[in-house]
């Protein structure tokens, strides 16, 4: 009793287990002997700390006499000092903890209670699969009390609830080492499928040609940054992108928009695919073949698998959750995130924000390798790129690492960073070769950790908010302009009532 009395007076932990236990009536998750059984085993064996040092922390320990004495045992390896016994005894008594774990007779117990380390990884696991039940009654027992409160906001209750939950689970999460001879295998498999393959990808195609044969494709696992200033066309860059993907390949995409909403996302679409201007899409004002031309083209959007989500202030907890029911449920294989800056870690304090946006951009890298499938997300530049002048040369405009806001982790974290680069935007209309560059996007790949750097000509259609290949076609056909100025303005309803066109079934008139 003194001991545990002495374990409450020691720090918050402790005080919540008691309310914990009071409140509920019932004893907490707990595993006293095998605690003794791992310290004994540890004190009795030289090498037995590495076998566990990665899944034991001191605090996964319920009694804190267990505690004080895992943590001598965790300094002395830390130091690469031998651990047993005498050791461990002199440990404690340097921190002064001796007494208080029950002297030199309780250390002897242990180390007597166990005579072999056979166990010793399995009798771990329990005890770290205890503590972790313990964390998940406290966490719940403090947002039901929260939740009584009146005075707390719900929603704040809820944000904060989830940035507590995801610290715990990313805390958790720990992959085994394997041995290579399986992976090596995997990767032949992978090998031998991209040879199959006609356009010699290994990956998913974004609809960029020259784009996809410096990448291969969008990897799986792969953290993609496509960044640019304000106004150089990213989401129109990734729309695009998500458009060729869902419409020319099948593949499932998602899209999370924390910018703009649904019906702004899916006007943009719209707008890419019917090539009519964004304006009058939004008035409705069309002339008679723009009506016929939307009806027939926008059908090839119906079907498309993609899928979008306008979470305003997206949490990386909330995204991780729908992921993977979007993975799970409709086999999305790429995620869009529009974009990274607005995205937030809710629930966790930070002492900036660019330590916040490190943590969204290494959960993000995290949130790819679980799923096994490329995850694209917008990024915003600083203002670095505007104070540098043309005056120092044609290419003081062209976006750099270093210009990536708020945060150098979102350079370590991905794996390949793309910019944005219009050079028509800062009222530069020729190369250095003499080439026209009006109407042309420069994709600079400035980071590609498993391949080549290089950039990549795309022509942009403004009007369209659409990014294409300089050697497509134009959808609409020319007959289509020449009759352009000719074509009277109809309402809507008129048209639809008085066409023949096979329209959908779910149309408004």
């Amino acid at each position: 009793m003194a001991i545990q009395n002495n374990a409450n007076s020691k720090g918050n932990t402790r005080n919540s287990k008691k309310t914990n236990t009071e409140e509920t009536g019932r004893i907490q998750p707990q595993a006293r002997e095998l605690e003794e059984a791992v310290l004994g085993a540890l004190m009795l064996e030289k090498d037995a700390y590495s076998m566990i040092g990665e899944i034991l922390t001191p605090q996964s320990f319920y009694d804190k006499t267990h505690e004080l004495i895992f943590t001598a045992i965790q300094n002395l390896a830390i130091q690469q000092r031998p651990i047993d016994m005498l050791t461990v005894v002199e440990q404690l008594r340097k921190s002064g903890d001796i007494d208080t774990v029950g002297g030199v007779p309780y250390i002897a117990q242990l180390s007597q209670k166990v005579v072999s380390s056979a166990h010793l990884e399995y009798h771990a696991r329990i005890v770290a699969q205890k503590a972790l039940a313990r964390e998940l009654i406290s966490f719940s027992s403090v947002v039901a009390s929260k939740a009584f409160d009146e005075t707390n906001d719900v929603d704040d209750l809820m944000q904060e609830a989830e940035g507590q939950l995801f610290e715990i689970s990313q805390r958790n999460v720990k992959k085994d080492v394997v041995a290579i001879n399986p992976i090596i295998r995997e990767a032949i498999d992978l090998m031998t499928e991209a040879a199959k393959r006609t356009d010699g990808l290994s990956g998913l195609q974004s609809g960029f040609n020259d784009l996809d044969k410096i990448t291969s494709g969008w990897q799986n696992s792969d953290l993609i940054i496509i960044a640019a200033r304000p106004a150089m066309g990213k989401t129109a860059f990734v729309l695009s992108m998500a458009k060729n993907m869902a419409v020319n390949f099948s593949i499932p995409v998602a899209v999370f928009s924390l910018e703009m909403s649904n019906v702004q996302l899916v006007n943009r679409l719209i707008v890419n695919v019917t090539e009519i201007p964004g304006e009058k899409i939004k008035s409705g004002r069309l002339q008679q073949y723009e009506w016929q031309q939307l009806d027939q083209k926008v059908k090839q959007l119906y079907d498309a698998p993609i899928f979008v989500d306008d979470t305003p202030s997206l949490s990386v907890f909330e995204l991780r959750t729908k992921a993977r029911r979007l993975v799970k449920e409709h086999k999305v294989k790429c995620i869009i995130i529009d974009y990274l800056q607005l995205m937030n870690a809710s629930g966790m304090s930070f002492g900036s924000r660019e330590q916040e946006v490190s943590i969204i951009s290494r959960s993000l890298k995290g949130l790819a390798k679980e799923l096994n499938i490329p995850i694209v997300a917008l990024s915003q530049l600083n203002r670095s790129v505007e104070s540098r002048s043309i005056k120092d040369g044609p290419d003081a405009k062209r976006p750099q690492l270093s210009d990536l806001r708020e945060s150098g982790a979102i350079e370590q974290d991905a794996d390949i960073v793309c910019f944005i680069h219009r050079p028509e935007y800062y009222k530069i209309f020729e190369d250095s070769h003499g080439n026209d560059l009006r109407g042309k996007a420069e994709i600079i790949i400035a980071k590609h950790r498993n391949g080549s750097t290089g950039d990549v000509l795309l022509s942009f259609k403004h009007e369209y908010v659409r990014f294409q290949n300089l050697n497509e076609d134009r959808i609409i056909e020319e007959y289509q302009s020449r009759i352009n100025s000719q074509a009277d303005l109809v309402p809507a309803e008129k048209f639809y009532r008085t066409s023949t066109a096979n329209r959908p079934e779910d149309m408004p008139f």
